[in-house]
This record gives structure tokens, sequence and C-alpha cells, in this order.
């Protein structure tokens, strides 16, 4: 499914950006004000085993315009980490290998891939952060559309991306120690049990 050279045909986030023709004003001014805590940062700058980034995105995404900007300066900020944008309806392969949902069948986007430096998929997240996903669901089913809506940009706007972030270094954290373990078990070495 992915390999460095269809990595690399795929977009840097700001490119990408530049690129955009829906929201074009809302995707420049998000991924100049996307801001990471640094307490998170300086959770994850010891992920020292690269990891490589695939996101799924269109320009017309609202939940990805909330999210992804923030994503990406996330990506910018780690040493190891690097991010390239692809679009979900040009990648159906990626796109139905990551569902989401409450049956799994739903191509929602934002969704981020994590590849370790052989490109074997290690985990991902999307496509709304779970708190949020979980209103969509439950409450937000039985009230009118645009009220729905209205809803979802407030919280992303009070969220500022804090929860998806959250969530994304979990799934790197993850990520990061099974590839350290996996290196450690190819060099014959013994691993520790986990307590």
């Amino acid at each position: 499914m992915m390999n460095a050279a269809r990595y690399s045909s795929g977009l840097p986030f700001a490119d990408f950006v530049e690129r955009a023709t829906k929201y074009e004003e809302l995707w420049r001014i998000g991924w100049k004000r996307a801001d990471v805590p640094a307490e998170l940062v300086a959770e994850l700058v010891g992920v020292c085993q690269p990891l490589h980034l695939v996101n799924l995105n269109e320009d017309w995404c609202f939940d990805a315009i909330s999210t992804t900007p923030a994503i990406a300066k996330l990506a910018e900020l780690l040493p190891a980490t690097d991010l390239r944008v692809f679009g979900r309806d040009a990648n159906p392969d990626l796109m139905d290998a990551h569902l989401s949902g409450p049956e799994g069948k739903s191509r929602a986007i934002p969704v981020v891939i994590v590849y370790d430096d052989q490109w074997r998929e290690r985990g991902w997240w999307g496509s709304r952060p779970r708190p949020l996903q979980e209103w969509v669901e439950t409450e937000g089913t039985r009230v009118p559309k645009e009220e729905k809506y209205h809803y979802v940009r407030q919280w992303y706007a009070r969220d500022r991306a804090r929860t998806t972030l959250r969530e994304l270094a979990d799934v790197l954290l993850r990520c990061a120690s099974d590839v350290a373990v996996d290196a450690r078990l190819e060099r014959g070495e013994a691993v520790p049990p986990v307590r």
C-alpha cells in the first residue's frame, strides 16, 4: 500500500494549503495560527524512530480544517516524524482500509496513518476526536443538521485541536514503542515483559 516512492508523491502540508481551492482562506489562517502545546512536544521529542504520517484529506472538509493544521505543525516539530497529504478520493485503497463511524463504513476524513521506516503500518487516527465523535453518534443524531454543525464548529473552536493532538500523540507513542521493541527483537535482544 505505501512505499517510499508513493509517500514522496504526497504533498507537504504547506503545499497542500497553497493548492487549496475550497476554503482557502480558512486553511491559510489555520496553518498560520496552528500551535502545539510545549508539554506535548516535550513528551514526544524523545521519539527517535522515524515515523511517516500519511494524512488523508480534502480541502472541502471542515473537520480537516479544524484539526490537520495542528497535526502538521506537530509533525514539523518532531525531528523523526514527517507528514504528507494524500487526497481521499484519489487514494481509495488507503481510505477503504481506514473506515470509521458507528459501523466502520464511513470514508470520513481526516485520517492520519503512521508508517515506520520499513513502510509497515503501525497505527492510525481519524476522523474526529473521540469525545466529539461520541456526541455526533449519540446526542447529535437527535438535533437538526444545522444545529449539529453549529455545535461541531463551536466544539472545534473551544478545543483548538488539543484533543486531536493528545489522541495522535498517544498513537505515536504506541507506534514508536512497538517499533523499538521490534528492532530489539530483530537484533536478538531480550525484551522485558510488560507489567
